[in-house]
């Protein structure tokens, strides 16, 4: 029960700072018009995010394994719970962009930590129902959090989201304090060398190489499809703001209950079947969604739900397969640089899909079907490198 507890703690510290990431852009004409900036300069408010986590992930290589996970936590995530309440009380850009980069670089470790915890506490074979408890703690960020905060905006100013934000992380602060146990991980004590660095460690083992490149590849085949699902929805298959606030209502909904689920199932299957089931079954919403015409709410909610809920049950069993890839004394250290490369592999895929994706003369997308098939290669390419995982000991 009280791993339950702290599962469901550390779905709630995913929400917190995945809705923070989000709840931005969403909110840019308002940011352009409040701090007179331009289109440019928004884009650096949100990309700082992102480059603060690259940062704050290689630093967390050579400094994750070395505290206890849940002092690990308590420092990061208080740190990004003041922060993120602090961006409400900003009087100009620059303020807010210094605040943004600061957050990033207490948030962006906290994914890797987490998936640290979860492969402390639950073994290979009982791992995939706990990420899948993880994970929902996504989709309720975009599902509920997202039009939560916007709603917030929209009544009283955009700064309440972000005490909001602030607000439910110090709550969660006090979970962690009392829920979670004292978690030491399994490492080798002394002075560093070159021989017990974990960046040499980590670099030196084949498997958790092919392990990084995995994620590496898997995040770009899935991400390269996201940055245009609202433009492309809007200006193809002629959906309106309202319709597209429904799209990560009814998706995001759905992904609540469907990646605890499909987690128990590659519990049950085994994540090496599980990744070609979902994996194939993904690739549906995948060719629809970038190909998609002028089309009814009903059937292009169908679309974009079933990429949401098999988009986000496709991770879980290479997830599950990356995490018991590293051995305990690397663990903490693998993770952190497993989320250091996710976020570059995030603002690599953003470039690509824009150096694909063009406006015709008509207004509408071209070139969005390239990118699905594009997408499609790549996540092939990250099953196969996935099929020659290995568990490592203590997993």
């Amino acid at each position: 029960m009280k791993h339950k507890l702290i599962l469901f703690t550390l779905a709630g510290v995913n929400f917190t700072h995945i809705m923070f990431t989000m709840i931005l852009m969403p909110l840019g004409d308002l940011f352009m018009n409040e701090f007179e900036i331009s289109a440019l300069q928004f884009s650096h408010l949100v990309s700082v995010y992102a480059f603060a986590a690259f940062l704050s992930g290689f630093v967390g290589i050579f400094l994750m394994d070395l505290f206890d996970r849940k002092h690990t936590l308590l420092f990061l995530y208080t740190g990004f719970g003041i922060t993120a309440f602090a961006c409400g009380l900003v009087q100009n850009y620059e303020q807010l962009l210094a605040l943004r980069f600061v957050s990033g670089a207490f948030g962006g470790v906290i994914g890797a930590l987490a998936l640290s915890i979860v492969s402390d506490l639950f073994s290979y074979r009982e791992r995939s129902g706990a990420l899948g408890i993880i994970m929902a703690g996504f989709s309720a960020a975009a599902a509920l959090g997202v039009p939560f905060g916007l709603i917030l905006a929209d009544l009283y100013g955009w700064r309440v989201p972000f005490f909001f934000i602030g607000g439910l992380g110090l709550l969660l602060t006090a979970f962690i304090v009392l829920t979670f146990p004292t978690i030491k991980p399994q490492t080798e004590t002394g002075k560093m060398t070159l021989r017990n660095n974990p960046l040499v460690k980590i670099v030196a083992d084949k498997n958790q190489v092919m392990a990084l490149a995995v994620a590496f590849f898997l995040i770009l085949g899935h991400f390269i499809i996201i940055p245009f699902v609202a433009p492309y929805m809007m200006r193809n298959a002629g959906f309106d703001m309202q319709q597209i606030s429904w799209i990560y209502l009814v998706g995001g909904g759905l992904t609540v209950f469907s990646t605890p689920a499909i987690g128990k199932l590659t519990d049950r299957i085994g994540p090496g079947r599980a990744i070609w089931l979902f994996m194939s079954l993904s690739f549906i919403p995948v060719i629809l969604l970038t190909n998609l015409w002028e089309v009814g709410i009903f059937f292009g909610l169908l679309v974009t739900s079933g990429f949401f809920v098999l988009g986000s049950g496709r991770m879980i069993a290479p997830q599950t397969m990356i995490t018991a890839s590293a051995p305990t004394n690397t663990r903490g250290g693998f993770m952190s640089l497993k989320s250091s490369l996710q976020q570059l592999s995030i603002a690599l895929s953003s470039f690509i899909a824009g150096m694909i994706v063009q406006i015709s003369d008509d207004g509408t997308f071209v070139n969005y079907d390239i990118v699905g098939y594009l997408s499609i290669g790549l996540c092939l390419f990250a099953v196969y490198l996935t099929m020659r995982l290995k568990v490592a000991a203590g997993n």
